[in-house]
């Protein structure tokens, strides 16, 4: 293709239609990624399927550095779930219930809990919500409240730490954009420089303690904490228990079988890494030394709980193998929407998309809005679509090339779009997480989305303006903007909702 045109975003465009249209992000990617090999090569569907099968789906996953990350993902989720069945996510969280005696407490220790179970996001509802509901029922605290921090420590905590599911699957987006372009940067350092500038993801979870020491509630939610004061509860749905609390070995469970495991991951990788000169020497440091060491880690810490189920009569060492590897199969989804966006990304390229992105913004857009147009657009993906990795799958492969081709600070683009997608996410009545909040902590999800939707909206508008800030500095500086425009809202809000 001589001119790239409009056509070179339409296997783009299908996607998005078609993932907003079905609710399935998989279905969508597919079908944007055949559509652009029958553009490439023709209208044949036959030979495109075969096309699309041997150039793009086994070439991205049979790499050395993609394949790295696919079995590092299976093998996180190989711990993640045997955690989750041990019971001992549960005792570990159920520490945090000790010494409670006021509503603050409650609330501080319902967000510290999930905060501490970064490790499941998805679980983090289950465990939490569960374990937390006969407090702040007995406490007179609004369930719509829990299920809003514990949505604020699930997916915004889980995408903050880079060595987990959310962090691994960016890191391999990054990477395959990194290679394509010629960028020699670890996409692992990428991903911690980055960190800072996700400025949604930071401010949802501080966000929660802030509102609860201030008691700065508002909207929908100080109606409902307020109503639950005075004995009017919100409707109450009834709850589903997380997996491991219907399991009589739970009451073997130990928090040891957290924090041990945990402890051993850290240990074996960080031993591994440092000699290959982490952290002080990470640019140099070979690419897949990461993923090799984190891959060790992460079985050795299997290998260490799966010990401890046997030694505390939960589960027999074969039980657990057996645990190990079905939470290993139910990753397989992650792997398809991974290698269907690394699909996605080649095929844009192979037909000029990033050229015709960037020949549209060329003297349209000024630079220093990129990174806020990047962080609203990801909201609308997110929030049509209910996923956020679909929505970096679609973005990351676009926005890293543009961030090239007009000099914008990457680190504030690639935290732009995670930012963004957790915006979405956190705001979607589809959002497999806004569910999973709504029914941890036993309150309707009409009731949850009302409730905590006004404050998804008021962080996001504060990080909109800290993204502008960034986009025109590239300074960190830009997230303390973001933290002091959410105090001061939230003091203002609560004054005048006081009057």
């Amino acid at each position: 293709m001589s001119e790239p045109g409009l056509i070179t975003l339409l296997p783009v465009i299908i996607t998005l239609v078609l993932s907003i249209w079905s609710r399935n992000v998989v279905l969508g990617l597919f079908v944007g990624v055949f559509s652009g090999v029958l553009i490439l090569n023709g209208p044949n569907p036959f030979t495109g399927m075969a096309l699309m099968i041997n150039d793009y789906f086994v070439a991205q996953a049979s790499s050395s550095a993609n394949m790295g990350i696919l079995l590092l993902m299976i093998f996180v989720a190989g711990l993640v779930g045997l955690m989750q069945k041990s019971g001992g996510a549960a005792a570990f969280a159920g520490m945090m219930t000790q010494f409670i005696t006021s509503k603050a407490r409650a609330q501080t220790a319902a967000w510290a809990s999930g905060s501490m179970l970064f490790f499941t996001d998805s679980g983090t509802p289950l465990i939490v919500g569960p374990l937390f509901r006969p407090i702040i029922d007995g406490l007179k605290i609004s369930r719509a409240k829990l299920a809003w921090i514990i949505d604020s420590t699930a997916s915004p905590v889980a995408v903050l730490v880079p060595f987990i599911g959310w962090g691994l699957y960016s890191q391999g987006l990054i990477a395959q954009e990194y290679k394509s372009l010629g960028i020699d940067e670890s996409a692992f350092l990428s991903y911690i420089k980055a960190m800072p500038f996700q400025f949604y993801s930071i401010m949802a979870v501080v966000m929660v303690p802030i509102v609860v020491m201030a008691r700065a509630d508002f909207g929908s939610m100080k109606k409902a904490e307020e109503d639950c004061s005075k004995g009017i509860m919100l409707e109450s749905v009834e709850a589903l228990e997380a997996e491991t609390l219907a399991n009589t070995a739970l009451q073997k469970a130990q928090p040891i079988m957290v924090w041990l495991p945990l402890m051993v991951m850290l240990v074996i990788m960080f031993s591994l890494l440092v000699p290959q000169g982490f952290p002080f020497d990470m640019a140099n440091m070979p690419s897949n030394a990461f993923r090799a060491s984190l891959s060790t880690g992460y079985i050795c810490a299997a290998l260490v709980l799966m010990l401890l189920m046997n030694l505390y009569g939960v589960h027999s060492l074969a039980g657990a193998f057996t645990l190990y590897l079905e939470s290993m199969s139910k990753v397989v989804t992650v792997l398809i929407i991974l290698v269907l966006a690394w699909s996605l990304g080649a095929i844009g390229k192979d037909l000029g998309a990033p050229a015709y992105i960037s020949a549209l913004i060329d003297g349209r857009l000024p630079i220093y809005l990129i990174p806020a147009s990047a962080f609203v657009v990801g909201g609308i993906i997110s929030f049509s679509t209910g996923s956020s990795w679909g929505t970096y799958g679609i973005l990351i492969p676009l926005m890293i090339p543009i961030a090239v081709q007009f000099d914008v600070p990457m680190y504030v683009a690639i935290g732009a779009v995670l930012s963004g997608g957790l915006f979405g996410d956190h705001c979607s009545p589809i959002s497999d997480t806004t569910i999973l909040s709504a029914t941890g902590a036993g309150c309707s999800q009409v009731d949850h989305v009302k409730t905590q939707f006004p404050y998804s909206l008021f962080n996001g508008g504060c990080s909109l303006i800290a993204y502008i800030v960034a986009g025109l500095s590239g300074s960190i500086w830009a997230l303390g903007l973001g933290v002091l425009l959410l105090v001061i809202g939230l003091l203002i809000t609560k004054k005048l909702t006081a009057a």
